[in-house]
């Protein structure tokens, strides 16, 4: 992270624009969409955007699928998902004044030729679109539930690559004024989403340091998710060894009544996962900025998303908030 963005980086929820990105299983999309949702419950009008359009940010809500036009699915939260020829079609109509009816056809056609031939195009209107909703503040905050870390940073750059490239007149312009709002820390940054692992943590500080260095967007925070709780400390470790051996185990299994062994390796498990996982979050801790703040959500022990479970992470993300 850049010095500029470490100094001036502004509390999450006083951000109006936030990317929420991490590597794929790491609960990326749940974390958006709680973010969202809590954000919408302390008053905010808040859009949240699903970049991916075979994503599922309504299934998290228990709402009906999303399209491009935007629409309410919760007081003061609505919901959408991006569709670059309707952004396209709506960047005619509203900045060059061109009316489109329909599918845009041909239009269509020339405008894959020129993203394919120039890079950036494509997701300046992703980019665009999300930008244009903060300028018009149509919304007190948009949270976007965006590629998977691996592809973002291609995305967050498009404005300032288009930028380089084109010197003068209408495109400059529009790049200008988007870059103006993804520059600025007190108006957009992004939430790393991780889990304490090994791949996870790696892929959330390669992200930082690429963010800082090829792109003008801050890091707002990282968000730990899945995080163990500690249910054992040093005495019952000591005392999990000392019933080991089988003079005490016989002893503990004639008063259970029963097998005690699996009872203790899974004892003995959960206190070298919290360990294993625990020297993960230090490394990660030395490896982003000392300024940008970590968030830590619990394992929710849960096969399946839904407005409930969504809930229950928003609530998390208060806490850490300091709501």
């Amino acid at each position: 992270m850049t010095e500029r963005a470490a100094s001036t980086v502004a509390p999450l929820l006083d951000l109006k624009l936030v990317f929420v990105t991490g590597k794929g299983g790491v609960g990326k999309t749940t974390v958006a969409s709680a973010l969202a949702l809590f954000a919408s419950t302390q008053g905010r009008r808040v859009l949240v955007c699903e970049v991916d359009a075979k994503g599922d940010v309504a299934g998290f809500y228990e709402a009906p699928p999303t399209s491009f036009k935007e629409k309410e699915i919760l007081p003061s939260l609505f919901a959408m998902t991006m569709d670059t020829e309707a952004s396209l079609r709506e960047y005619l109509k509203l900045q060059m004044r061109i009316p489109v009816v329909g599918r845009i056809g041909p239009l269509a056609k020339a405008f894959d030729f020129v993203a394919t031939a120039a890079p950036g195009v494509r997701e300046i209107l992703t980019v665009g679109k999300l930008c244009y909703e903060v300028r018009e503040r149509n919304y007190d905050l948009v949270v976007v539930d965006a590629p998977a870390s691996g592809h973002i940073i291609g995305q967050l750059a498009a404005p300032q690559a288009i930028n380089d490239l084109v010197k003068v007149g209408l495109i400059r312009s529009q790049t200008d004024w988007m870059l103006d709002i993804l520059s600025d820390p007190r108006t957009t940054g992004l939430v790393a989403v991780c889990t304490p692992e090994e791949m996870p943590v790696n892929e959330t500080i390669q992200l930082a340091s690429r963010l800082g260095e090829e792109t003008t967007v801050s890091l707002a925070a990282v968000v730990v998710n899945r995080v163990l709780p500690e249910l054992f400390g040093r005495q019952e470790e000591e005392v999990f060894h000392c019933i080991g051996g089988p003079a005490p185990m016989a002893q503990l299994q004639e008063l259970v009544g029963g097998d005690a062994g699996p009872v203790l390796e899974a004892a003995r498990l959960a206190v070298t996962m919290r360990r294993t996982r625990a020297t993960h979050l230090d490394r990660l801790r030395h490896g982003i900025d000392d300024t940008v703040p970590m968030l830590y959500l619990p394992y929710l022990f849960t096969r399946s998303h839904g407005l409930r479970t969504t809930r229950q992470v928003a609530s998390s993300i208060g806490e850490e908030l300091g709501y």
